[in-house]
């Protein structure tokens, strides 16, 4: 396997080691990823091309419920990678999405499912107020009650995990810098 060439800003490639991964890319296919983690200037780690990343259109989001990581593929071939929290005990979603709204400082209004299993939430939570799960930005997708967002300070901790609803959570620093990425029609696929 060859090595990504490019080392961002001059950096040694220490503490980067080759790793695997297998995502569930379409309908009966797993396939081995394989990349090494480089320095990158935001907080998102750039990853070197291989596999199915390096065969989705520029501008895709793959959603790695395994490594339990969000990846974005660039026009450059390089891919930009972040850790997130997914849908915890069965409610981890797979399969293509699009991105249907872009929202700075969202209100929130407990789904059903959630407002049941905590019925002292009250039925809508300000926008950046320090209580409401929907963090800085949300990326709302084109499936019902899911989007990509960020998280108050008391859920920083459950970044890695399984551990939403279904939504896809990051911290607050990396959903603005992905949110200032995409757009809206941006597609999104998540795999195993």
């Amino acid at each position: 396997m060859a090595l990504p060439p490019a080392i961002r800003n001059g950096s040694p490639m220490e503490n980067h080691p080759l790793f695997s991964r297998r995502l569930l890319v379409s309908a009966g296919l797993a396939s081995v990823l394989a990349g090494i983690a480089m320095p990158a200037q935001a907080r998102a780690r750039a990853e070197g091309p291989a596999g199915e990343l390096a065969a989705l259109p520029p501008g895709t989001i793959l959603i790695s419920q395994s490594r339990k990581r969000l990846y974005l593929t660039q026009s450059s071939g390089a891919v930009l990678s972040w850790p997130v929290a997914i849908g915890r005990g069965g409610r981890a979603w797979s399969g293509w999405a699009s991105i249907e709204g872009k929202h700075v400082r969202p209100a929130w209004s407990p789904p059903a499912e959630v407002k049941r299993d905590h019925p002292r939430l009250p039925q809508v939570i300000a926008g950046g107020a320090p209580n409401n799960p929907m963090g800085a930005r949300a990326l709302t997708l084109d499936r019902r009650e899911i989007a990509i967002h960020g998280t108050t300070a008391a859920m920083r901790a459950s970044i890695g995990t399984a551990a939403s609803y279904g939504c896809i959570r990051m911290l607050n620093e990396d959903v603005i810098d992905l949110f200032d990425r995409v757009s809206v029609g941006t597609r999104v696929l998540a795999g195993r």
